[in-house]
C-alpha cells in the first residue's frame, strides 16, 4: 500500500455525511461510537479522577486547531504513559507531507472565526493500520479537569491538534488507558505506514567505536532529510527506574523525540582547538514532558554556546527555553542513550528523483492445527508455518524485511504474541512449501521479541530465491500478522501454498511426479581456460523440460555457485538430469562440460565429485575440469 492510497472509514462513519447532518439540525457533534464519559477513558471507572467532558470553546475563548503551524513544541505529555505516542507526534509535526496525511484537509477543519456556524465540532484523521489507511472521525469534547487538559496539550493553551489526534488514536483502541505502555515504533508506523527499525546502541559499541558512529550519524542525517520520522529512548531495567532522571538530566523508560541531526561548523570558534575538527556532529531532541532536558555539554545556556557565532546558532534554531527540547553531541548521544527507533517511509513511487524499492506485501496468519509450528527450536513443525518466497535479481542486493502482528492492543491492553521470521535461501526453481530445513542453507534469522513487528534490513544479498518463515516462538499460538517485503527490483512475492505439484487439469493422462529430486551445484575446479583470464563460466541444469541457470563467474577456472534446483520427475529412468557448463561470451557462449544424473536411487545430501564430457556428438571425450554437487532424491514427494 502506498503513502497516498484509498482510506478506510473506522466503524463506518463518513465525516462529510455526519458533519452535514449536524449543519443541517444546527447541532454539534457528539460521537455515539466514542463516548464523552468513563468507558472512552478507562476499563476502571474514575481510574483519572474526576473528569469533565468539555469543548475547546469551553476551555478558551479562541480555539484552534493550529497556532502558528505544527511544531514538535505542540505535543506535551499528560497523566498517561505514553510517552512513546507523544515523542512520535512531536516528529510528526516536523514534517508537513506526514502530518498533512494524518490530518487532512487541516484548513478545512480550523474553527473559522468569520463562519462560526461552520463548525460543527467534528474532526477527522488518518492512520494506518496493516497495509490500509483508515479515517477515525471523532467530536471535539475532550477530558479536563479544572479546565486544563488531563492528557496531551499544547504549550498554547488555544492549540488543540495534538489533544484531538491522541483522542482519534485512543478511539482506535478502544479508549484512553489502552495508549498506556508501547513502543516508538507503533505509533511511528501508524503516523506513515512506514517500516521501523530500532538499534540498540549499546550491542552496536557505539560509544567506543567512532568508525561506527560517524556511519551511524551519516545514515541518521540521510533519514532526516528523506522525512524518517525518529526517536530515541533509555530503556527502564525495573519498576524503581522508569521515569527516573538520571543526573545529567535524561529520563529512563522515556522516549525523546528526535527533532535534528546537523554539523554545526567550529571555524573560528573558541571550540575549535578542543574539538580539532571543523564541523561537531549534533543532534536535537525533545522531552515530550515539554520540560526536563539535557545537562551536559551544549546543554540550554551553557559555555559552549558561547563560542559558536551567532549566525550558525540561527541557522540551527538554537533557543534556550525551558520547553523540553535540547542540543547534545552526536557522541554524547551514542553514550547515554540505549535506543533509536527510525521509522522510514518507504518509496515505492517510480515516478520519484529518490530510491524506489520494489514492493511484496501479504496478510497472514499462525492458524492451528497446522500453520503454528513455532520456531526453528521446534524442528518437525517449523516447516508448517506459513511460508512466502521472493526472489532477488542483482547480485549484492539489499533488502528489507517487516513482520508485524495485528496487535490485540485494546481496553485491556497488548497482547501480543513473541514472534519473529527466518529466511532461507532455497532453489532458484521451488514453487512449492519447504519440506525439510536440513536441506536448505539458512540464510539468516530475527531475533524473537514480544512487539508489535519485528524488522530486518540486511544485504548483501546474493542472486536467488529465499522462503521467509513467520513464527511465533512456541507452537500453538495463534495470531494474524502482515509481512512486508522490499527488494531493488521486482520480486516475485507470494506466498507458497501446494505441498507439491498440482497436476494440470490439461495433463489428465499423464504421468505423475514419482520422484523429487534437489541438485545444488556447489563449484568446479581446473576447467579449461577460455581467455586470458581464465573463463567466465556458469551452469545450466536441466531436466524434463525444465531449465535452471546459475549467476556467472567471472575470470576464474575454478568458479563457485551454490546453486541448488528441485525437479519432480514423471520419467527418472528415461529422462536423467543434465549438468552443463557453459562460458559466458558476448557472440556466442561456449560448452565447456557435461554431466548426466541418471540415477534414480533415493539418497539424502550426497555429495559427488564427477568428471565432465563432451555434448551429444562427442559424448564418450572427457572434458577438463570436475564438478561438485550435493543429491537428494525420495519418493517421498513432500520430503524435500
Amino acid at each position: 500500500m502506498g503513502f497516498f492510497d484509498s482510506v478506510i472509514k473506522y466503524k463506518n462513519q463518513d465525516y462529510d455525511k455526519l458533519k452535514k447532518e449536524c449543519q443541517t439540525k444546527g447541532t454539534l457533534y457528539i460521537d455515539t461510537e466514542f463516548p464523552p464519559d468513563d468507558r472512552s477513558l478507562s476499563s476502571q471507572p474514575g481510574k483519572f479522577g474526576s473528569v469533565v467532558w468539555k469543548r475547546p470553546k469551553q476551555i478558551c475563548s479562541d480555539p484552534k486547531l493550529f497556532v502558528e503551524g505544527a511544531s514538535s513544541g505542540d505535543v506535551s505529555q499528560g497523566k498517561l504513559g505514553n510517552c512513546w505516542f507523544v515523542a512520535a507526534s512531536s516528529c510528526l509535526a516536523s514534517f508537513k507531507e506526514v502530518w498533512h496525511k494524518v490530518i487532512p484537509n487541516a484548513k478545512g477543519q480550523e474553527w473559522d472565526a468569520e463562519k462560526p456556524d461552520n463548525y460543527q465540532g467534528i474532526f477527522k484523521f488518518q492512520f494506518w493500520r496493516y497495509g490500509h489507511w483508515v479515517e477515525v472521525v471523532i467530536d471535539d469534547m475532550l477530558p479536563t479537569i479544572n479546565d486544563e487538559l488531563v492528557f496531551i496539550h499544547s504549550q498554547s493553551k488555544n492549540e488543540f491538534w495534538s489533544a484531538l489526534l491522541e483522542k482519534a488514536y485512543a478511539k482506535l483502541f478502544g479508549n484512553y488507558e489502552a495508549l498506556d505502555g508501547g513502543e516508538l515504533s507503533e505509533a511511528l508506523e501508524d503516523f506513515t505506514g512506514g517500516v521501523s527499525d530500532t538499534l540498540d546502541m549499546i550491542k552496536m559499541e557505539l560509544a567506543a567505536k567512532s568508525e561506527e558512529r560517524v556511519a551511524l550519524f551519516a545514515r541518521m542525517q540521510k533519514e532526516m532529510d528523506r522525512k524518517s520520522l525518529m526517536a530515541a529512548s533509555i530503556p527502564a531495567t525495573s519498576a524503581e527506574d522508569m521515569e527516573a532522571t538520571t543526573d545529567i538530566g535524561l529520563v529512563k523508560g522515556h522516549a525523546y523525540g528526535i527533532t535534528a541531526v546537523k554539523n554545526v561548523h567550529l571555524e573560528g570558534s573558541g571550540l575549535f582547538g578542543i574539538f580539532n575538527r571543523e564541523k561537531l556532529p549534533m543532534i536535537r531532541l525533545r522531552n515530550p514532558w515539554g520540560q526536563g532536558e539535557w545537562k551536559g555539554a551544549f546543554s540550554d545556556g551553557s559555555p559552549e554556546w558561547e563560542k559558536i557565532s551567532k549566525s550558525d546558532r540561527d541557522k540551527i534554531g538554537l533557543t534556550f527555553e525551558e520547553d523540553g527540547e535540547f542540543w547534545m553531541t552526536f557522541e554524547d548521544y551514542c553514550k547515554y542513550f540505549v535506543q533509536t527507533c527510525i521509522c522510514r517511509v518507504v518509496n515505492t513511487s517510480y515516478l520519484s528523483l529518490t530510491k524506489t524499492w520494489h514492493e511484496g506485501l501479504a496478510h497472514g496468519a499462525w492458524t492451528t492445527p497446522d500453520r503454528a509450528g513455532g520456531c526453528p527450536n521446534n524442528k518437525e513443525t517449523f516447516v508448517k508455518n506459513p511460508q512466502y518466497s521472493f526472489d532477488v535479481t542483482e547480485d549484492s542486493d539489499e533488502c528489507m524485511i517487516q513482520l508485524m502482528q495485528k496487535s490485540t492492543r485494546d481496553k485491556e491492553g497488548s497482547q501480543n504474541v513473541t514472534m519473529g521470521f527466518t529466511i532461507l535461501k532455497v532453489e532458484m526453481n521451488r514453487e512449492q512449501r519447504v519440506h525439510d530445513l536440513d536441506l536448505q542453507e539458512r540464510f539468516i534469522s530475527t531475533i524473537y521479541r514480544n512487539s508489535r513487528s519485528t524488522f530486518l534490513r540486511h544485504g548483501p544479498f546474493k542472486k536467488g530465491r529465499y522462503v521467509v518463515i513467520p513464527s511465533t516462538f512456541d507452537a500453538g499460538h495463534t495470531a494474524e500478522f502482515l509481512l512486508r517485503v522490499y527488494t531493488s527490483s521486482a520480486c516475485n512475492f507470494k506466498e507458497l501454498t501446494l505441498d507439491k505439484p498440482k497436476k494440470p487439469w490439461y495433463n489428465c493422462c499423464g504421468r505423475a511426479p514419482c520422484l523429487v529430486t534437489q541438485i545444488k551445484v556447489i563449484k568446479a575446479t581446473d576447467l579449461q581456460r577460455q581467455e586470458r583470464d581464465g573463463a567466465d563460466p556458469y551452469v545450466i541444469i536441466k531436466c524434463e523440460g525444465e531449465k535452471v541457470t546459475t549467476s556467472t563467474c567471472k575470470d576464474t577456472t575454478n568458479p563457485e555457485w551454490n546453486t541448488s534446483a528441485i525437479f519432480y520427475r514423471t520419467q527418472p529412468h528415461k529422462k536423467p538430469v543434465k549438468i552443463q557448463i557453459w562460458n559466458d561470451n558476448i557472440l556466442r557462449d561456449e560448452f565447456m562440460g557435461r554431466h548426466l544424473l541418471d540415477s534414480s536411487n533415493e539418497c539424502k545430501l550426497q555429495a559427488l565429485e564427477v568428471g565432465l564430457m563432451g555434448q551429444k556428438a562427442e559424448s564418450n571425450t572427457i572434458k577438463p575440469g570436475k564438478i561438485t554437487i550435493v543429491i537428494t532424491q525420495s519418493r517421498q514427494l513432500m520430503s524435500v
